[in-house]
Protein backbone atom coordinates (compact mmCIF):
# COMPACT_ATOMS: atom_id res chain seq x y z
CA UNK A 1 0.00 0.00 0.00
CA UNK A 2 1.61 3.30 -1.29
CA UNK A 3 0.55 6.39 0.98
CA UNK A 4 -0.69 9.19 -0.55
CA UNK A 5 0.34 12.67 0.34
CA UNK A 6 -0.95 15.28 -2.32
CA UNK A 7 -3.60 14.86 -5.00
CA UNK A 8 -3.45 17.12 -8.29
CA UNK A 9 -7.11 18.29 -10.10
CA UNK A 10 -7.04 18.84 -13.49
CA UNK A 11 -10.39 19.96 -13.59
CA UNK A 12 -13.07 22.65 -12.31
CA UNK A 13 -16.71 23.64 -10.89
CA UNK A 14 -18.06 21.21 -8.34
CA UNK A 15 -16.42 17.92 -8.57
CA UNK A 16 -12.67 19.47 -8.11
CA UNK A 17 -14.63 21.09 -4.99
CA UNK A 18 -15.50 17.98 -4.31
CA UNK A 19 -12.40 16.08 -4.47
CA UNK A 20 -10.54 18.80 -2.94
CA UNK A 21 -12.85 18.32 0.04
CA UNK A 22 -11.92 14.70 0.65
CA UNK A 23 -8.26 15.51 0.63
CA UNK A 24 -8.92 17.66 3.43
CA UNK A 25 -10.50 14.95 5.23
CA UNK A 26 -8.18 12.57 4.81
CA UNK A 27 -4.99 14.98 5.51
CA UNK A 28 -3.96 15.18 1.60
CA UNK A 29 -2.64 18.28 0.32
CA UNK A 30 -4.63 19.40 -2.51
CA UNK A 31 -3.23 20.84 -5.59
CA UNK A 32 -5.69 22.33 -8.19
CA UNK A 33 -4.47 22.76 -12.16
CA UNK A 34 -6.42 25.41 -13.84
CA UNK A 35 -6.92 27.16 -16.89
CA UNK A 36 -6.40 30.77 -16.66
CA UNK A 37 -9.53 31.87 -19.11
CA UNK A 38 -11.50 29.95 -16.45
CA UNK A 39 -12.91 31.91 -12.68
CA UNK A 40 -11.70 29.76 -10.07
CA UNK A 41 -11.94 32.30 -7.18
CA UNK A 42 -14.98 29.87 -5.72
CA UNK A 43 -12.69 26.34 -6.18
CA UNK A 44 -9.69 27.47 -5.31
CA UNK A 45 -10.86 28.51 -1.21
CA UNK A 46 -11.30 24.91 -1.51
CA UNK A 47 -7.52 23.70 -1.89
CA UNK A 48 -3.77 24.20 -0.40
CA UNK A 49 -1.88 24.87 -3.28
CA UNK A 50 -2.91 25.79 -7.25
CA UNK A 51 -0.94 25.17 -10.46
CA UNK A 52 -2.03 27.51 -13.87
CA UNK A 53 -2.21 25.19 -17.01
CA UNK A 54 -2.01 28.18 -19.31
CA UNK A 55 -4.33 30.66 -20.50
CA UNK A 56 -6.29 29.05 -23.64
CA UNK A 57 -9.12 27.32 -23.84
CA UNK A 58 -10.07 23.33 -22.51
CA UNK A 59 -8.03 21.92 -25.49
CA UNK A 60 -4.94 24.06 -24.09
CA UNK A 61 -5.13 23.25 -20.88
CA UNK A 62 -7.91 20.98 -19.50
CA UNK A 63 -7.07 18.60 -22.03
CA UNK A 64 -3.63 18.57 -22.74
CA UNK A 65 -2.13 15.84 -21.54
CA UNK A 66 1.65 17.15 -21.53
CA UNK A 67 0.57 20.19 -19.46
CA UNK A 68 -1.05 18.50 -17.17
CA UNK A 69 1.12 15.78 -16.36
CA UNK A 70 4.21 18.80 -16.02
CA UNK A 71 1.75 20.55 -13.72
CA UNK A 72 1.42 17.33 -11.59
CA UNK A 73 5.91 17.27 -11.50
CA UNK A 74 5.75 20.99 -11.09
CA UNK A 75 3.87 20.17 -7.62
CA UNK A 76 5.21 17.68 -6.23
CA UNK A 77 1.81 15.48 -6.11
CA UNK A 78 2.36 11.58 -6.03
CA UNK A 79 -1.30 11.63 -7.41
CA UNK A 80 -4.04 12.49 -9.84
CA UNK A 81 -7.55 12.85 -9.63
CA UNK A 82 -9.38 13.76 -13.00
CA UNK A 83 -13.01 13.64 -11.97
CA UNK A 84 -15.25 13.39 -14.64
CA UNK A 85 -15.11 14.84 -18.51
CA UNK A 86 -11.89 16.67 -19.95
CA UNK A 87 -9.05 13.54 -19.70
CA UNK A 88 -10.90 11.18 -17.06
CA UNK A 89 -11.43 8.76 -19.70
CA UNK A 90 -8.37 9.13 -22.09
CA UNK A 91 -6.32 5.98 -21.47
CA UNK A 92 -2.92 8.16 -22.39
CA UNK A 93 -3.67 10.30 -19.62
CA UNK A 94 -3.62 7.12 -16.75
CA UNK A 95 -0.74 5.85 -18.96
CA UNK A 96 1.45 9.12 -19.18
CA UNK A 97 0.89 8.95 -15.29
CA UNK A 98 2.33 5.62 -14.51
CA UNK A 99 5.36 6.47 -16.69
CA UNK A 100 5.40 9.92 -14.53
CA UNK A 101 5.26 7.48 -11.84
CA UNK A 102 2.47 9.47 -10.26
CA UNK A 103 -0.76 7.66 -9.35
CA UNK A 104 -3.41 7.82 -11.44
CA UNK A 105 -6.84 7.90 -9.25
CA UNK A 106 -8.95 5.53 -11.65
CA UNK A 107 -8.85 2.86 -13.77
CA UNK A 108 -5.79 1.38 -15.17
CA UNK A 109 -5.17 2.38 -18.63
CA UNK A 110 -5.62 -0.77 -20.49
CA UNK A 111 -8.95 -0.90 -18.44
CA UNK A 112 -9.83 2.71 -20.18
CA UNK A 113 -8.86 1.56 -23.97
CA UNK A 114 -10.71 -1.47 -24.02
CA UNK A 115 -14.23 0.25 -22.84
CA UNK A 116 -13.22 3.69 -24.89
CA UNK A 117 -14.31 2.18 -28.29
CA UNK A 118 -18.14 0.88 -28.14
CA UNK A 119 -17.53 -1.64 -30.82
CA UNK A 120 -14.84 -3.20 -28.90
CA UNK A 121 -16.79 -2.69 -25.62
CA UNK A 122 -19.91 -4.31 -27.48
CA UNK A 123 -17.71 -7.48 -28.38
CA UNK A 124 -16.37 -7.73 -25.16
CA UNK A 125 -19.02 -7.50 -23.28
CA UNK A 126 -21.03 -10.52 -25.59
CA UNK A 127 -17.83 -12.66 -24.70
CA UNK A 128 -18.38 -12.05 -20.62
CA UNK A 129 -22.30 -13.10 -21.59
CA UNK A 130 -23.73 -9.46 -20.83
CA UNK A 131 -26.31 -8.77 -23.07
CA UNK A 132 -26.02 -6.13 -26.07
CA UNK A 133 -28.34 -3.74 -28.33
CA UNK A 134 -29.11 -6.55 -31.82
CA UNK A 135 -26.47 -4.52 -34.16
CA UNK A 136 -24.01 -4.01 -36.31
CA UNK A 137 -20.12 -3.18 -35.09
CA UNK A 138 -17.84 -4.88 -38.24
CA UNK A 139 -14.56 -3.13 -39.50
CA UNK A 140 -16.38 -2.88 -42.70
CA UNK A 141 -17.24 0.82 -42.89
CA UNK A 142 -18.63 1.13 -46.05
CA UNK A 143 -21.87 2.72 -46.95
CA UNK A 144 -23.34 -0.10 -48.94
CA UNK A 145 -22.23 -2.59 -46.07
CA UNK A 146 -24.50 0.01 -43.34
CA UNK A 147 -27.24 -0.12 -44.99
CA UNK A 148 -27.13 -3.61 -45.63
CA UNK A 149 -27.03 -4.25 -41.91
CA UNK A 150 -29.58 -1.63 -41.64
CA UNK A 151 -32.00 -3.67 -43.04
CA UNK A 152 -31.59 -6.76 -41.49
CA UNK A 153 -31.61 -5.08 -38.01
CA UNK A 154 -34.99 -3.48 -38.94
CA UNK A 155 -36.15 -0.26 -38.71
CA UNK A 156 -36.10 1.97 -36.48
CA UNK A 157 -32.39 2.17 -36.28
CA UNK A 158 -29.91 4.34 -34.01
CA UNK A 159 -26.56 5.41 -35.48
CA UNK A 160 -23.53 5.64 -33.00
CA UNK A 161 -19.71 7.38 -33.22
CA UNK A 162 -17.73 4.13 -32.20
CA UNK A 163 -15.39 5.83 -30.38
CA UNK A 164 -17.83 8.62 -28.88
CA UNK A 165 -20.59 9.78 -26.14
CA UNK A 166 -22.48 12.57 -25.03
CA UNK A 167 -24.65 12.18 -27.89
CA UNK A 168 -22.32 13.89 -30.24
CA UNK A 169 -22.69 11.73 -33.96
CA UNK A 170 -26.32 9.62 -32.26
CA UNK A 171 -28.72 9.90 -35.08
CA UNK A 172 -32.13 7.62 -35.10
CA UNK A 173 -32.89 6.38 -38.09
CA UNK A 174 -36.90 5.26 -38.84
CA UNK A 175 -36.38 4.55 -42.88
CA UNK A 176 -34.21 3.29 -45.60
CA UNK A 177 -35.23 6.89 -47.36
CA UNK A 178 -33.23 8.53 -44.76
CA UNK A 179 -30.26 6.35 -43.89
CA UNK A 180 -27.51 7.86 -45.78
CA UNK A 181 -28.05 11.29 -45.43
CA UNK A 182 -27.92 10.35 -41.46
CA UNK A 183 -24.99 8.32 -41.86
CA UNK A 184 -23.37 11.13 -43.62
CA UNK A 185 -23.72 13.37 -40.89
CA UNK A 186 -23.05 11.15 -38.35
CA UNK A 187 -19.57 10.48 -40.02
CA UNK A 188 -18.88 14.26 -40.18
CA UNK A 189 -20.28 14.77 -36.09
CA UNK A 190 -17.86 11.75 -34.93
CA UNK A 191 -14.44 13.18 -36.98
CA UNK A 192 -15.18 16.36 -35.57
CA UNK A 193 -15.77 15.51 -31.99
CA UNK A 194 -13.83 12.27 -31.62
CA UNK A 195 -11.16 12.14 -34.69
CA UNK A 196 -12.51 9.28 -35.92
CA UNK A 197 -15.63 8.45 -38.12
CA UNK A 198 -15.95 4.91 -37.14
CA UNK A 199 -19.87 4.44 -36.64
CA UNK A 200 -21.63 1.59 -35.32
CA UNK A 201 -25.49 0.70 -35.79
CA UNK A 202 -27.99 -0.59 -32.77
CA UNK A 203 -31.74 -1.79 -33.08
CA UNK A 204 -33.49 1.51 -31.92
CA UNK A 205 -35.47 0.72 -28.61
CA UNK A 206 -38.30 2.74 -28.33
CA UNK A 207 -39.38 4.74 -24.76
CA UNK A 208 -36.47 2.87 -22.95
CA UNK A 209 -35.09 3.40 -19.59
CA UNK A 210 -31.66 4.48 -18.43
CA UNK A 211 -30.30 2.94 -15.83
CA UNK A 212 -26.31 2.14 -14.37
CA UNK A 213 -24.64 0.65 -12.00
CA UNK A 214 -22.09 1.78 -10.07
CA UNK A 215 -18.99 -0.56 -9.48
CA UNK A 216 -16.12 -0.49 -7.17
CA UNK A 217 -12.95 -2.83 -8.10
CA UNK A 218 -9.66 -3.08 -6.36
CA UNK A 219 -6.36 -4.79 -6.98
CA UNK A 220 -6.83 -8.01 -5.04
CA UNK A 221 -9.52 -8.89 -7.82
CA UNK A 222 -12.31 -7.87 -5.66
CA UNK A 223 -15.31 -6.03 -7.35
CA UNK A 224 -18.61 -5.03 -5.80
CA UNK A 225 -21.80 -3.08 -7.07
CA UNK A 226 -23.52 -0.24 -5.09
CA UNK A 227 -26.80 -0.72 -6.64
CA UNK A 228 -28.39 1.50 -9.25
CA UNK A 229 -29.53 5.12 -10.47
CA UNK A 230 -32.23 5.72 -12.75
CA UNK A 231 -31.11 8.61 -15.20
CA UNK A 232 -34.08 8.34 -17.77
CA UNK A 233 -34.95 11.90 -17.63
CA UNK A 234 -32.72 13.30 -20.59
CA UNK A 235 -32.66 15.87 -22.85
CA UNK A 236 -30.79 15.24 -26.10
CA UNK A 237 -29.01 12.46 -24.80
CA UNK A 238 -28.17 14.34 -21.91
CA UNK A 239 -28.80 13.43 -17.99
CA UNK A 240 -30.82 16.00 -16.42
CA UNK A 241 -31.85 13.95 -13.25
CA UNK A 242 -30.89 11.06 -11.42
CA UNK A 243 -32.57 8.89 -8.87
CA UNK A 244 -31.91 5.92 -6.26
CA UNK A 245 -33.48 3.58 -5.98
CA UNK A 246 -34.92 3.11 -9.63
CA UNK A 247 -38.42 3.63 -9.58
CA UNK A 248 -41.04 0.81 -10.74
CA UNK A 249 -38.07 -1.56 -10.80
CA UNK A 250 -38.39 -5.41 -9.39
CA UNK A 251 -35.82 -6.67 -7.53
CA UNK A 252 -35.31 -9.85 -9.63
CA UNK A 253 -33.91 -7.29 -12.70
CA UNK A 254 -31.85 -5.71 -9.97
CA UNK A 255 -30.20 -8.91 -9.22
CA UNK A 256 -29.87 -9.95 -12.54
CA UNK A 257 -28.66 -5.97 -14.00
CA UNK A 258 -26.04 -6.16 -10.83
CA UNK A 259 -24.29 -9.27 -12.16
CA UNK A 260 -23.85 -8.64 -15.63
CA UNK A 261 -22.43 -4.97 -14.53
CA UNK A 262 -19.98 -6.71 -11.92
CA UNK A 263 -19.20 -9.14 -15.15
CA UNK A 264 -18.33 -6.23 -17.52
CA UNK A 265 -16.20 -4.64 -14.71
CA UNK A 266 -14.14 -8.26 -14.11
CA UNK A 267 -14.07 -8.51 -18.42
CA UNK A 268 -11.63 -5.39 -18.19
CA UNK A 269 -10.00 -6.35 -14.84
CA UNK A 270 -11.23 -2.90 -13.81
CA UNK A 271 -9.85 -1.47 -10.45
CA UNK A 272 -11.79 1.93 -9.22
CA UNK A 273 -14.87 3.44 -9.61
CA UNK A 274 -16.92 2.88 -12.80
CA UNK A 275 -20.47 2.92 -13.66
CA UNK A 276 -22.08 0.16 -16.05
CA UNK A 277 -25.13 1.66 -18.18
CA UNK A 278 -27.69 -0.29 -19.74
CA UNK A 279 -31.15 0.89 -21.84
CA UNK A 280 -33.98 -1.11 -19.92
CA UNK A 281 -36.81 -2.17 -22.80
CA UNK A 282 -40.62 -1.64 -22.32
CA UNK A 283 -40.44 -5.40 -22.25
CA UNK A 284 -38.12 -5.59 -19.39
CA UNK A 285 -35.32 -6.58 -21.27
CA UNK A 286 -32.28 -4.91 -21.03
CA UNK A 287 -28.65 -4.45 -23.09
CA UNK A 288 -25.20 -2.77 -22.17
CA UNK A 289 -25.13 0.74 -22.72
CA UNK A 290 -21.66 1.65 -21.86
CA UNK A 291 -19.05 1.63 -19.24
CA UNK A 292 -18.02 4.86 -17.72
CA UNK A 293 -14.29 4.57 -16.43
CA UNK A 294 -14.98 7.18 -13.76
CA UNK A 295 -16.42 8.94 -11.55
CA UNK A 296 -20.12 9.81 -12.76
CA UNK A 297 -21.40 13.80 -12.13
CA UNK A 298 -23.94 11.62 -10.21
CA UNK A 299 -22.27 9.67 -7.98
CA UNK A 300 -24.10 11.34 -5.16
CA UNK A 301 -26.99 9.72 -5.09
CA UNK A 302 -25.52 6.49 -4.56
CA UNK A 303 -23.82 7.90 -1.75
CA UNK A 304 -26.72 9.59 -0.04
CA UNK A 305 -28.84 6.09 -0.53
CA UNK A 306 -25.99 3.90 0.73
CA UNK A 307 -24.57 6.26 3.52
CA UNK A 308 -20.92 5.92 1.91
CA UNK A 309 -17.67 8.13 0.16
CA UNK A 310 -17.06 7.27 -2.90
CA UNK A 311 -13.81 9.73 -3.37
CA UNK A 312 -12.91 8.49 -0.28
CA UNK A 313 -12.89 5.21 -1.40
CA UNK A 314 -11.59 6.21 -5.08
CA UNK A 315 -8.51 7.57 -3.32
CA UNK A 316 -8.02 4.66 -0.84
CA UNK A 317 -8.28 2.20 -3.45
CA UNK A 318 -5.70 3.77 -5.79
CA UNK A 319 -3.21 4.01 -2.96
CA UNK A 320 -3.52 0.02 -2.80
CA UNK A 321 -6.30 -0.86 -0.47
CA UNK A 322 -9.09 -2.97 -0.66
CA UNK A 323 -12.21 -2.29 -1.36
CA UNK A 324 -13.63 -0.79 2.13
CA UNK A 325 -17.11 -2.69 1.80
CA UNK A 326 -18.24 -6.40 1.01
CA UNK A 327 -21.13 -6.26 -1.32
CA UNK A 328 -23.54 -8.08 2.19
CA UNK A 329 -22.41 -4.61 3.93
CA UNK A 330 -24.42 -2.42 1.41
CA UNK A 331 -28.24 -1.84 1.08
CA UNK A 332 -30.12 0.95 -0.29
CA UNK A 333 -32.25 2.77 2.66
CA UNK A 334 -34.71 5.66 1.57
CA UNK A 335 -34.55 7.73 -1.89
CA UNK A 336 -32.51 10.58 -3.24
CA UNK A 337 -33.14 12.28 -6.36
CA UNK A 338 -30.16 14.70 -7.94
CA UNK A 339 -31.06 17.65 -10.53
CA UNK A 340 -28.14 19.36 -12.26
CA UNK A 341 -28.43 23.34 -12.58
CA UNK A 342 -27.27 24.84 -15.04
CA UNK A 343 -26.79 28.26 -16.54
CA UNK A 344 -28.86 27.88 -19.26
CA UNK A 345 -32.51 29.42 -20.96
CA UNK A 346 -35.11 26.62 -21.43
CA UNK A 347 -37.48 28.97 -23.03
CA UNK A 348 -35.10 30.00 -25.87
CA UNK A 349 -33.33 25.99 -27.12
CA UNK A 350 -31.65 25.78 -23.66
CA UNK A 351 -28.79 28.36 -24.91
CA UNK A 352 -26.09 28.82 -22.09
CA UNK A 353 -25.88 31.75 -20.63
CA UNK A 354 -22.89 33.92 -19.38
CA UNK A 355 -22.94 36.66 -16.87
CA UNK A 356 -21.99 37.51 -13.33
CA UNK A 357 -23.93 36.06 -10.52
CA UNK A 358 -25.00 38.83 -8.52
CA UNK A 359 -27.09 37.27 -5.74
CA UNK A 360 -26.50 33.45 -5.28
CA UNK A 361 -28.73 31.60 -1.90
CA UNK A 362 -28.55 27.63 -1.91
CA UNK A 363 -30.97 26.15 -0.31
CA UNK A 364 -30.79 24.17 3.08
CA UNK A 365 -32.68 21.74 5.55
CA UNK A 366 -32.53 18.40 6.39
CA UNK A 367 -31.75 16.39 3.28
CA UNK A 368 -30.61 18.76 1.34
CA UNK A 369 -26.93 18.56 -0.37
CA UNK A 370 -25.53 21.35 -2.90
CA UNK A 371 -22.42 20.28 -4.48
CA UNK A 372 -21.55 23.99 -6.44
CA UNK A 373 -18.76 25.18 -8.35
CA UNK A 374 -19.78 28.83 -7.65
CA UNK A 375 -21.20 31.52 -5.69
CA UNK A 376 -21.97 34.90 -5.59
CA UNK A 377 -19.83 36.98 -7.51
CA UNK A 378 -18.93 33.95 -9.90
CA UNK A 379 -18.42 35.05 -13.49
CA UNK A 380 -20.00 32.23 -15.83
CA UNK A 381 -18.10 32.00 -19.23
CA UNK A 382 -19.45 30.15 -22.13
CA UNK A 383 -15.61 28.60 -23.09
CA UNK A 384 -16.58 25.37 -20.09
CA UNK A 385 -19.74 23.33 -19.20
CA UNK A 386 -22.74 25.55 -18.17
CA UNK A 387 -23.32 23.62 -14.80
CA UNK A 388 -23.20 25.35 -11.59
CA UNK A 389 -24.22 23.16 -8.98
CA UNK A 390 -26.00 19.88 -8.49
CA UNK A 391 -29.11 19.80 -5.78
CA UNK A 392 -29.37 16.68 -3.98
CA UNK A 393 -32.76 15.82 -2.16
CA UNK A 394 -33.11 12.61 0.20
CA UNK A 395 -36.09 11.64 2.42
CA UNK A 396 -37.65 8.46 3.88
CA UNK A 397 -40.02 7.85 0.51
CA UNK A 398 -39.70 8.75 -3.73
CA UNK A 399 -42.73 10.95 -2.88
CA UNK A 400 -41.13 12.39 0.60
CA UNK A 401 -37.77 12.93 -1.77
CA UNK A 402 -39.56 14.57 -4.48
CA UNK A 403 -42.03 17.16 -2.13
CA UNK A 404 -38.22 18.36 -0.57
CA UNK A 405 -36.66 18.19 -3.79
CA UNK A 406 -39.96 20.96 -5.23
CA UNK A 407 -39.23 23.04 -1.72
CA UNK A 408 -35.32 23.27 -2.33
CA UNK A 409 -35.66 24.17 -5.96
CA UNK A 410 -38.36 27.02 -4.51
CA UNK A 411 -35.43 28.12 -1.92
CA UNK A 412 -32.61 27.93 -4.83
CA UNK A 413 -32.42 31.82 -6.18
CA UNK A 414 -29.44 32.69 -8.33
CA UNK A 415 -29.80 36.38 -10.02
CA UNK A 416 -27.41 37.37 -13.15
CA UNK A 417 -27.60 34.53 -15.68
CA UNK A 418 -31.03 32.54 -16.46
CA UNK A 419 -30.98 28.97 -15.12
CA UNK A 420 -32.64 25.93 -15.68
CA UNK A 421 -34.37 26.01 -12.00
CA UNK A 422 -37.73 26.95 -12.55
CA UNK A 423 -37.75 24.19 -15.72
CA UNK A 424 -36.57 21.50 -13.59
CA UNK A 425 -39.61 22.50 -10.39
CA UNK A 426 -41.59 21.61 -13.41
CA UNK A 427 -40.18 18.30 -14.67
CA UNK A 428 -40.01 16.78 -11.07
CA UNK A 429 -43.15 18.01 -9.77
CA UNK A 430 -45.28 16.95 -13.13
CA UNK A 431 -48.08 14.12 -12.18
CA UNK A 432 -46.56 11.69 -14.81
CA UNK A 433 -42.74 11.82 -13.17
CA UNK A 434 -44.22 11.28 -9.73
CA UNK A 435 -45.72 8.16 -10.63
CA UNK A 436 -42.32 7.22 -11.82
CA UNK A 437 -43.56 6.47 -15.56
CA UNK A 438 -39.53 6.94 -16.61
CA UNK A 439 -38.56 6.84 -19.83
CA UNK A 440 -35.80 8.68 -22.10
CA UNK A 441 -38.42 10.37 -23.83
CA UNK A 442 -39.93 11.57 -21.09
CA UNK A 443 -38.77 15.38 -21.45
CA UNK A 444 -39.77 15.41 -25.41
CA UNK A 445 -42.97 13.96 -24.85
CA UNK A 446 -43.96 16.10 -22.15
CA UNK A 447 -42.46 19.06 -23.83
CA UNK A 448 -45.69 21.00 -24.01
CA UNK A 449 -46.78 20.65 -20.11
CA UNK A 450 -43.04 21.53 -19.42
CA UNK A 451 -43.35 24.92 -20.52
CA UNK A 452 -42.92 28.28 -18.64
CA UNK A 453 -46.42 29.59 -17.88
CA UNK A 454 -46.53 33.31 -18.00
CA UNK A 455 -46.44 33.86 -14.34
CA UNK A 456 -42.73 31.92 -14.21
CA UNK A 457 -41.62 35.20 -16.70
CA UNK A 458 -41.22 37.48 -13.46
CA UNK A 459 -38.12 36.20 -11.81
CA UNK A 460 -36.81 36.99 -15.41
CA UNK A 461 -37.51 40.49 -14.79
CA UNK A 462 -35.50 40.36 -11.61
CA UNK A 463 -32.46 38.50 -13.10
CA UNK A 464 -32.30 42.00 -15.56
CA UNK A 465 -32.35 44.13 -13.31
CA UNK A 466 -29.80 42.96 -11.34
CA UNK A 467 -27.80 42.64 -14.41
CA UNK A 468 -28.19 45.93 -15.27
CA UNK A 469 -26.03 48.52 -14.68
CA UNK A 470 -26.94 51.93 -11.91
CA UNK A 471 -25.92 55.45 -11.80
CA UNK A 472 -26.32 56.76 -8.34
CA UNK A 473 -26.61 60.50 -8.04
CA UNK A 474 -24.09 62.16 -6.45
CA UNK A 475 -24.61 62.95 -2.48
CA UNK A 476 -22.89 64.90 -0.27
CA UNK A 477 -23.46 64.74 3.29
CA UNK A 478 -25.32 67.99 3.02
CA UNK A 479 -27.96 67.06 0.68
CA UNK A 480 -28.74 64.13 3.80
CA UNK A 481 -30.05 67.09 6.19
CA UNK A 482 -32.44 68.15 3.80
CA UNK A 483 -33.54 71.26 3.31
CA UNK A 484 -31.37 73.70 6.23
CA UNK A 485 -30.76 77.44 6.38
CA UNK A 486 -27.69 79.50 7.46
CA UNK A 487 -27.59 81.81 9.99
Amino acid sequence: MTSITKIIVPNRGEIAVRIARACREMGITSVLAYSEADDIHFVRRFFDDAISLGAGDARDTYLHVGRVIDAARQSGADALHPGYGFLAERAELAAACADAGIIFVGPKAASIAAMGSKSEARHLMRKHGVPVVPGYDGEDQSDATLAREAKRIEFPVLIKASSGGGGKGMKIVHSAAELQSQIESARRESAKAFGNDRLLLERYIEKPRHVEFQILGDAQGNVIHLFERDCSIQRRYQKVIEESPAPRYMDKLRQKMAKAAIAAARGVDYQNAGTVEFIVAPDGEFYFLEMNTRLQVEHPVTEQVLGVDLVRAQIEIASGAPLPWKQTDLWQRGHAIEVRVYAEDPDDRFLPQSGTIGFYAEPGGPGVRVDAGVSQGSEIGVKFDPMLAKLICYAESRDACIDRLDRALRDYIVLGTKTNISFLRRVVTHQIFRQGQVSSSFIAEHEESLRAPSDERVPLIAVALAAAPRERPMTTVWDSLGSWGRN
